[in-house]
């Protein structure tokens, strides 16, 4: 009779055959004795009657993080199951979807003519809605990533009027994406659709498109239909030229620093200016590195000690003498961060010398990493290929319904990244949505909090700011606050929140004799 251990890997190997492209699971897929046996030992949860998800044995019933990861996947099979190919997201849905909008939302919307106007609830507060409706024209329709979507296009001529005020940067992605009217015009004349041709020549002429407004107009005229041009966003709302050409991942970019750089300007101190004693800036920045170390690697989970970043900055943490220095994480972790500090201390030094910060930034950061990461690749612990570069695959944010942009597109979006941050005249601006998009974008499979907090002290030295620590006692403030800016497009929160620590660092300065200033 076989062993218990011995029936768990049976069923641990159907798992994995199911589960080498997928996360997501009819209940049929395993017999009855395997299903059982995977669910209570918690490498399978169920969604949804019928339906399962992989998870991990020592994931906690309250983490989210499985359930994100699978939303959309779970979304596609179970609609191609239920409406085989007669199925495609709502038009609000598929524009986010389009402009790169990757926030898990609280309900999905399906239509479908096998729809049933029925909801399906599924886990941490998500459901599925399926709407009866009619299918579309399949020239309206795209498939990405086994989602059906709206066509861009599509998506402008179908959204409600209140869309465009709620989601500004989303709709202003697409509409410029558009490169001529013809694109939207079919569309309105076929239908005759004279309020949403008004709607769009507003929303249009409201981010600098005057010519397609003008065309969609006079066309719309000329067909006999008696339009009244109408501005559909709100007034207070500020946009900025976005190129047609750019990919979507860019253009929101642009759009998101646009729409928060001036809470950032209003919250901040004025900036002090470059030091007029560099030598006193760099030797501040020595004194506050084993504070920095303990909370920005505690932040990120280590068990770290003042005694272990002072073992590992004097040179008396040894691998090859001690097994536990070579075994032991933390001391990995800790010897990176010393590694990475001398470079990006090197950075500062050249800023503050009045090199360009922007430049430096996107220069150097590769070299960060690679220090961060290179004493786990000498220990063997990760992969030498762990110092690639940018992630190729999917991340996921434990706890949080926003998830980083898909891989294909994160070389797009941190040229973008570093684009801004070399344009921006602002060092307050430059710290405060550098971090907050560095972490957004997430490029890189592990320690992005780090490297944006990095990135965030070294465009502080931009304009003469002491560098700042970001507390371990703050963790859930700071989180949160980064995922109000990432979820709500609300950035006041965490901008008070570091202009707060800035502050805190600047008096802290004065006291040791304005030694960073």
């Amino acid at each position: 009779m076989a062993a218990p251990h011995e029936k768990l890997a049976a069923s641990l190997a159907v798992l994995q055959k199911l589960q080498r492209d997928r996360r997501v699971f009819r209940s049929n897929e395993f017999s009855r004795v395997h299903r059982e046996r995977l669910l209570k030992n918690g490498f399978l949860r169920e969604v949804a009657k019928g339906w399962l998800i992989s998870t991990s044995p020592g994931t906690q019933k309250s983490d989210s993080t499985p359930w994100f990861a699978s939303f959309w996947e779970f979304c596609a099979r179970y609609c191609t199951d239920r409406f085989g190919e007669a199925w495609h997201l709502s038009p609000e849905q598929s524009l986010l979807l389009q402009a790169e909008n990757t926030i898990i939302p609280a309900q999905v919307v399906v239509y479908s003519p096998k729809g049933a106007n029925n909801t399906i609830k599924l886990l941490f507060g998500t459901s599925l809605y399926d709407l009866k409706q009619r299918t579309p024209a399949k020239t309206d329709l795209v498939s990405r990533e086994g989602l059906r979507l709206f066509s861009p296009t599509a998506t402008l001529v179908r959204v409600p009027e209140s869309f465009f005020a709620r989601n500004p940067v989303e709709t202003q992605i697409i509409l410029s994406r558009v490169k001529d009217a013809s694109e939207v015009l079919a569309q309105l004349l076929d239908e005759g659709r004279s309020v949403v041709a008004g709607r769009l020549a507003g929303a249009f002429r409201r981010i600098g498109r005057d010519g397609i407004a003008d065309e969609i107009v006079s066309t719309m005229k000329s067909a006999g239909y008696v339009i009244r041009e109408n501005d559909p966003f709100a007034p207070e709302q500020t946009f900025t030229a976005l190129e047609t050409t750019v990919p979507p991942i860019v253009g929101r970019l642009h759009a998101l620093w646009e729409a928060a750089r001036g809470t950032v300007i209003e919250t901040f101190p004025k900036a002090p200016g470059l030091p007029k004693k560099p030598a006193d800036y760099l030797s501040f920045v020595d004194d506050i590195y084993t504070s920095d170390a303990y909370h920005s690697l505690s932040i990120e989970g280590y068990s770290v000690t003042p005694d272990l970043i002072e073992r590992v900055r004097s040179g008396a943490w040894n691998p090859k003498k001690s097994t536990v220095d070579a075994e032991s994480k933390n001391a990995l972790a800790a010897r990176g961060y010393w590694q990475a500090f001398q470079l990006v201390k090197n950075s500062v030094a050249e800023i503050i010398g009045g090199k360009d910060p922007g430049a430096i930034i996107r220069a150097a950061h590769r070299e960060w990493y690679r220090e961060l990461f290179q004493p786990f690749v000498m220990a063997g612990v990760i992969p030498a290929t762990a110092l690639a570069g940018y992630r190729r695959n999917p991340v996921y944010l434990r706890g949080s319904r926003y998830m980083p942009p898909r891989a294909d597109t994160v070389s797009d979006a941190m040229g973008a990244l570093f684009d801004l941050l070399e344009k921006e005249p602002e060092p307050s601006v430059r710290a405060v949505l550098g971090h907050w998009l560095f972490g957004y974008i997430h490029p890189y499979p592990d320690g992005n909090g780090r490297m944006a907090r990095f990135l965030m002290n070294v465009a502080l030295a931009s304009g003469g700011y002491p560098w700042t620590v970001i507390l371990v006692e703050d963790r859930d403030e700071y989180l949160h606050a980064l995922d109000r800016a990432s979820i709500d497009l609300d950035i006041a929160s965490f901008a008070k929140y570091v202009a707060g620590r800035v502050r805190w660092s600047m008096q802290k300065a004065a006291k040791n004799g304005n030694r960073a200033s």
